[in-house]
């Protein structure tokens, strides 16, 4: 299934029904009085969150969603139907905004989570509720409230612990073949991988935690060159974020000045994700003779002046990647324990927002 992490779609809900003026007219029953029923509300629409759902692509080819209006009242005292909701289902992990005034409306992070978008409009009164002893023949009734419209923005937001970035062909798909059952592709040239990928690394029975592969970033993605921007969103749930870095690269470049590269795209994207903790991988150093792997990685931190974690791996044989993993592992369980549950971040009030299930 192609993986579509984008959609804007437009939701329509249902007009309330009208109300009715109406009188009874029945043989050997004179003045029989108002019976105008009320018109029946509009559907609403609401979103759920499915965790059998991956994808968007529904919403790519169903752009419109509208949902029926109610009934009209009727006489003998007949009250419209009421219109069925419509639930739309997104995968979990899905941020909805409205795209006309970017305003975050809701963010879906728990299977079975529910939130109203578009309330239908609720149905007018019949004349059967302005009679009274001075008003016996009541002719008024108000017609029904139109349901809300919207043109939203969804985006997917993959849900993972760890994150994988760098420059394409540094060996992030590598690893995250390595150490997870996780298969994306693999090959010799730029931007192999173009959409993301994601790897359960299990380090013990009962320990384990997801990690998120994603293209490669190069300078200028900010505006557009390469792949840009687009997937960075994909890291901005995780705890930490692995910087891979290609030690021998083909192209003879620096090192070092391939991580200053990234850490720009970083900033300029997005200044949370930017201070999210991040650790340096070293890859490919089974390129590197044994005795000079230290004198590298030394001269590597010592020329980037960062006390951030190094780490030396090699992802095409294993070496160093069980003992990155279980750092790793120790990392996001120390932050687990301190950190709290994130909030629900929803524009709507508490009775438009359901909890998991």
């Amino acid at each position: 299934m192609k993986f579509v992490d984008e959609a804007i779609i437009e939701i329509a809900a249902g007009n309330g029904g009208d109300g009715c003026a109406s009188f009874r007219r029945e043989k050997f029953v004179p003045k029989g009085g108002p019976d105008g029923g009320d018109g029946g509300r509009g559907g609403s629409i609401w979103v759920a969150a499915d965790r059998n759902i991956n994808t968007l692509i529904d919403f790519r080819y169903a752009r419109r969603h509208q949902a029926k209006n109610g009934e009209n009242g009727r006489g003998a005292d007949c009250y419209g139907a009421g219109a069925p909701d419509i639930e739309l289902r997104v995968p979990v992990g899905t941020v909805i905004n409205d795209a006309d005034t970017n305003d975050r409306l809701v963010d879906l992070s728990a299977h079975g989570q529910r939130a109203l978008l578009a309330r239908g409009g609720r149905g007018g009164i019949g004349n059967l509720h302005f009679k009274s002893s001075i008003n016996r023949t009541p002719r008024q009734f108000t017609k029904g409230e139109p349901g809300e419209h919207r043109k939203l923005n969804l985006e997917l937001r993959v849900l993972a612990d760890v994150g994988l970035l760098g420059l394409p062909n540094a060996g992030k798909s590598t690893l995250i073949r390595a150490v997870s059952n996780a298969r994306p592709k693999v090959a010799d040239y730029p931007f192999t991988t173009l959409h993301p990928n994601l790897g359960v690394v299990r380090v013990g029975p009962e320990r384990s935690f997801v990690i998120a592969d994603i293209p490669g970033l190069i300078a200028g993605a900010a505006e557009g060159a390469g792949l840009g921007h687009q997937f960075l969103r994909h890291l901005s749930r995780t705890d930490l974020l692995l910087h891979l870095v290609d030690c021998m690269p083909a192209d003879s470049s620096d090192p070092v000045r391939d991580v200053r590269v990234i850490v720009a795209e970083l900033r300029k994207y997005d200044e949370d994700l930017f201070r999210k903790p991040r650790w340096l991988v070293l890859n490919k150093i089974d390129l590197i003779p044994a005795d000079e792997r230290v004198r590298l990685i030394a001269d590597f931190r010592r020329r980037l002046r960062t006390k951030t974690p190094v780490y030396a791996v090699s992802a095409a044989t294993g070496e160093g990647c069980r003992e990155l993993m279980s750092a790793v592992a120790i990392f996001l369980a120390a932050h687990r324990a301190v950190s709290s549950e994130p909030d629900i971040d929803a524009r709507f009030d508490a009775s438009t927002v359901e909890g998991s299930a």
